[in-house]
């Protein structure tokens, strides 16, 4: 599976059944045209066929003529069959959590309501509702940060947890289910901020987390100089680059930054960007074309595998 992040309040939704190349084209080709933070673009194998589904999500009506002009190229003719429809916000909220199985990093588990009877007693359960704020940990770079956080947790116990772009809560519940400490975690959607706070009571983790709306790191809780041991900002590449001089400076001398929200081409001029701000790669993981790294303050960048 292939995809983007979902906008928050899609609208509109692009369907098209294709084949595996014509797919991975198509998801480059969107990807590249329209703004990331309004439009995603999801490819899958539709296991019963064997041939390929591609929907892309708008946060506005496209323009459907347009963007068939735009793809012909790749498809042909078959650009005449991209259908286009209208989404309502609650039928997005059902679609997002339809058929989706609990996700398992370490002992961290992931699951919808309908999947408890699936945790075991040794298990860091997170049980999440979406709403509409994007986040289930299905997502190559939720899972990717989550790994990350597992590996963290093999070398020491941090102390001062941060997420930036928390979305339904994910990673700030992990570190607050794992460590039972406080978790601070902000996003720039006050529907997200209200999403997460909703599944923070659920998982019984409303004493641990304080939330925040603000960008980036732009809020008292969360702009203190080399004050957390953790700093999850699985957000996208531009983004990223932009908040560098922010995000690096609230890591301690001996923090991890774990980014992600980048897709492979992405992963050299975003560490070409921290590097800058004196933070070399410790670690790196790609799923489902999703990259996620793990910067630490100082030393020789290793490159990327």
């Amino acid at each position: 599976m292939l995809e983007g992040l979902p906008p928050h309040r899609p609208t509109h939704v692009l369907r098209l059944i294709t084949d595996e190349p014509s797919a991975r084209a198509m998801t480059e080709l969107l990807g590249e045209m329209f703004d990331p933070m309004e439009t995603a673009v999801a490819a899958f194998e539709v296991e019963e066929t064997g041939a390929w589904r591609l929907e892309a999500y708008f946060s506005e009506e496209p323009d459907a003529e347009m963007i068939r002009e735009l793809i012909r190229p790749v498809l042909g003719a078959q650009a005449d069959e991209a259908v286009f429809e209208t989404i309502d916000q609650q039928d997005w909220v059902r679609a997002s959590l339809e058929g989706l199985k609990p996700v398992r990093a370490g002992r961290f588990l992931v699951h919808g309501g309908h999947d408890r009877h699936q945790v075991r007693g040794n298990d860091l359960a997170i049980e999440i509702e979406a709403a509409l704020a994007f986040g289930t940990g299905h997502h190559g770079t939720t899972l990717g940060c989550l790994r990350a956080l597992v590996d963290e947790l093999k070398r020491r116990r941090p102390t001062h947890v941060l997420d930036v772009g928390t979305g339904t809560g994910i990673l700030g519940f992990a570190a607050a289910k794992a460590l039972r400490t406080p978790v601070i975690a902000g996003d720039l959607d006050p529907e997200a901020v209200t999403t997460a706070r909703g599944n923070a009571r659920l998982n019984g983790l409303g004493p641990y987390m304080r939330f925040y709306h603000a960008p980036g790191v732009r809020h008292a809780l969360a702009d203190r100089p080399r004050g957390f041991d953790v700093v999850f900002a699985n957000i996208l590449a531009r983004p990223l680059k932009r908040l560098a001089p922010s995000l690096t400076a609230v890591v301690a001398d001996d923090g991890v930054l774990i980014l992600s929200g980048l897709i492979e081409r992405d992963v050299p001029g975003v560490l070409s960007t921290y590097r800058h701000r004196g933070f070399h790669l410790a670690r790196s993981g790609v799923i489902e074309g999703w990259a996620t790294l793990v910067l630490r303050r100082g030393g020789a960048a290793p490159r990327p595998r």
